[in-house]
């Protein structure tokens, strides 16, 4: 799939397509429905994977960068998601994404796999669309999150140790449910590096 933004020239290439897309021209909004029970992550206690969940990714530019966008999820079940994604290899990739916990509630969760998936908790979230941004700074990646565009909060920070370069992109997931539909907006990749890391500017 290809469309233009108001940042960059973007196209986003289904690495494992998703149960069904579409993309709004006019309203600039990507629905991708998950799959039922369907998921990205590497089990940290015995390292079965499991890749099954939907995955479009397209390359960045070189050097700095950040990668953003709004996310709407339908959630139904637990850990049904939307996220943004860094990926380098199956053994070297971090999602950060808008996620249903088991108690019902929405948040922040993200996962960094260095061969292994290291997850966790950020926060809950108090509003419908969230927005969640990626920004590499030289070999250090960031994660944040924010409920208005404009005020950012630092997930974590990390980096992935591949040895090849790393494409960005997008992920939907429904682990345990019957399929998850994540809406996409404002998605932005522009060529800037990050001023300020805990502020998120």
């Amino acid at each position: 799939m290809s469309y233009e933004t108001d940042a960059l020239p973007l196209s986003l290439d289904w690495v494992v397509p998703p149960a069904s897309w579409a993309f709004d021209g006019d309203g600039g909004v990507l629905t991708v429905t998950a799959a039922p029970r369907t998921d990205l992550f590497t089990d940290p206690l015995d390292g079965s994977r499991l890749q099954d969940a939907a995955l479009a990714l397209t390359a960045p530019p070189e050097g700095d960068w950040q990668w953003s966008a709004r996310l709407r999820v339908g959630f139904a079940d637990a850990w049904d998601a939307g996220a943004l994604i860094v990926h380098a290899d199956d053994d070297h990739w971090a999602k950060l994404t808008f996620e249903r916990a088991p108690d019902g509630t929405p948040g922040v969760f993200s996962v960094v796999t260095r061969g292994r998936s290291d997850d966790a908790i950020a926060a809950p979230a108090t509003v419908d669309a969230l927005w969640l941004r990626i920004s590499r700074t030289g070999e250090r990646f960031a994660f944040h999150s924010s409920e208005d565009g404009k005020k950012w909060s630092l997930v974590r920070q990390f980096t992935l140790g591949a040895p090849g370069p790393v494409r960005v992109g997008i992920v939907a997931q429904s682990p345990v449910g019957e399929g998850c539909r994540t809406e996409f907006d404002s998605l932005r990749l522009t060529p800037a590096p990050l001023a300020h890391l805990f502020d998120g500017r």
